[in-house]
């Protein structure tokens, strides 16, 4: 008589089998734009494998070195990906497994972790308390509370310099009013911005442009990796292209200063 163990370990070897006859003749050359050292544990502490490099970064952030990123950074739209038979080999190895809830591919990982593999969903949010609370809360799990620490110190240190150098751009000295895409309304809040509308994931329906349009916003704060075109191109205001995913160094920080630079700039014009 099978148990639940057995019958975990059956469905994960007939789930790489699967993937395996998908992949077959292809290459991994997408691998090659990952980020991480590999699931091996060279490097001693916690081996973490983490669906994109959103997760990769605040694992490094909370002090993990051994860091292996599933999905390539050259991938425009990350839920979109299809895990691969290697991708699923390098689960089986890790420590801990990062993801979020809204990656169609999640149950997949779930799986391939079996038993051996701590899964951790992570609260993708560049909301400065919200990175703050989720780099402390894996610290704790991976026994690196003091990097976390001092992770954080420096971020806040940088946040604040950002923050106040993009209140100092206000136009005319006063806070500008924007529309923001539901996942980047932590951008506005870091540029000390009056945010009078959000649309998305969907697309802007016709009632929503007018009434996006009538609150006469300054500019319109779009999710570079789920952008829907031009949001309200009658309306005057400039678009702004937020990015949220680090690039394969797995580094947060860059993510703020970038999105510093464009509100700054924008600010300039309007």
């Amino acid at each position: 008589m099978s148990t639940p163990r057995t019958r975990r370990r059956a469905s994960v070897v007939a789930l790489s089998a699967a993937l395996a006859l998908t992949a077959a003749g292809c290459g991994d050359d997408d691998k090659s734009d990952g980020a991480g050292s590999g699931s091996d544990g060279k490097k001693g502490g916690p081996v973490v494998v983490a669906t994109t490099t959103w997760e990769g970064a605040f694992a490094k952030a909370a002090g993990a070195e051994d860091v292996t990123v599933l999905v390539p950074p050259s991938t425009q739209h990350a839920p979109d990906y299809d895990p691969k038979p290697s991708d699923l080999a390098a689960v089986a190895k890790a420590d801990f497994v990062l993801y979020a809830p809204f990656e169609p591919y999640a149950d997949k990982i779930k799986d391939a972790a079996g038993s051996d593999a701590e899964l951790v969903k992570v609260n993708l949010d560049n909301d400065a308390g919200k990175v703050r609370g989720e780099v402390t809360r894996l610290g704790g799990l991976f026994g690196t509370k003091g990097a976390a620490a001092r992770w954080n110190k420096t971020f806040d240190h940088e946040y604040a310099r950002l923050s106040k150098d993009l209140k100092a751009s206000w136009p005319g000295g006063r806070s500008p009013a924007v529309v923001s895409q539901v996942f980047t309304t932590w951008s506005a809040r870091m540029a000390g911005a009056r945010t009078v509308g959000t649309y998305g994931p969907e697309a802007v329906t016709a009632s929503q442009l007018a009434g996006l349009s009538a609150k006469k916003p300054a500019l319109v704060l779009d999710n570079a990796h789920m952008s829907t075109g031009k949001v309200l191109p009658d309306s005057g205001a400039e678009q702004v292209k937020i990015v949220n995913y680090p690039g394969k160094d797995l580094e947060l920080l860059p993510v703020y200063r970038e999105a510093a630079a464009q509100l700054k700039k924008a600010m300039k014009g309007a």
